[in-house]
């Protein structure tokens, strides 16, 4: 073990004595702006991470904010499916070039760098966390108001990678209605407060299911219980998105920019009332 030069601004060793907190957070490219970063999380796959994290992009881009998306799923991209983007990232000597859909929204993905969008990542958990890093620092993210981060599911590397090395200015936890999901929001919301992350709330996807012929509201997923879950973990609900054909569609084919709903109006004002730009 090192000698201690009593100064912890610039020693890595973790003591009872350190009076100055570590700063792990990386440090963008020279060229890049973002003021505020927001992560979009979930303790399963599946439950529409990619979804919330598109739509919210969209309509706050809607709104006149500068928005982008850094997905941070290396191993399962699908924000450029989402927008339709086919084309290879670009980069100069100042850095990696975003590119940008048809209403303006930057995005960098590991799907922008493959030969083929079907090619397999197949790389261990540094390597994955070693990308993310790159696309937040070696990125030049241009006059960006709000940044989402569309999370891998889980509590493992890179959501830990994320927490400690972007500086988030708060998470939003997807859900789906099953019984299961108190505990899966449970593991989520407790990274967020054991990392000091703020949550600023809840989305439930796949909510209901509303018919097109009668207009009545069936729970396919059985009754939802994301009211008691905000309630029990001090936080609140912004969204309930049902199950739409229309919605689903629009991810599907690249369109998401296209599709007109009021899912996350009550979502996307909260984010403008808290997290100010």
């Amino acid at each position: 073990m090192s000698e201690c030069t009593h100064d912890c601004s610039t020693c890595g060793q973790s003591c009872a004595s350190r009076t100055a907190p570590q700063d792990l957070h990386e440090k963008l490219n020279d060229l890049s702006s973002v003021k505020k970063v927001i992560a979009v999380v979930s303790g399963k796959g599946g439950v529409g991470k990619s979804l919330v994290t598109s739509a919210m992009a969209v309509e706050l881009n809607r709104r006149g904010h500068k928005t982008a998306i850094l997905d941070a799923d290396i191993t399962g991209p699908s924000i450029p499916k989402a927008f339709g983007i086919t084309a290879r990232a670009k980069g100069s000597e100042f850095g990696i070039i975003p590119e940008t859909t048809k209403t303006g929204i930057d995005i960098m993905s590991i799907n922008l760098l493959l030969e083929h969008t079907t090619d397999p990542v197949v790389w261990r958990g540094p390597v994955i966390s070693g990308t993310v890093k790159q696309f937040w620092t070696d990125v030049i993210w241009k006059d960006v108001d709000y940044m989402f981060v569309d999370m891998p599911p889980g509590t493992g590397d890179v959501p830990l990678t994320v927490f400690q090395s972007l500086p988030l200015d708060g998470i939003i936890v997807v859900t789906s209605p099953q019984e299961l999901v108190s505990m899966i929001v449970g593991k989520a919301v407790k990274m967020a407060e054991l990392m000091n992350v703020p949550i600023l709330g809840l989305v439930e996807n796949m909510s209901y299911f509303k018919c097109p012929d009668c207009g009545k509201e069936h729970k396919i997923f059985g009754d939802s219980h994301i009211d008691e879950i905000a309630a029990q973990y001090g936080t609140r609900v912004l969204a309930k998105v049902p199950m739409d054909a229309d919605l689903a569609k629009s991810v599907d084919t690249g369109t998401v920019e296209l599709f007109v709903g009021d899912y996350f109006e009550n979502a996307t004002n909260t984010i403008e009332d808290e997290l100010k730009v």
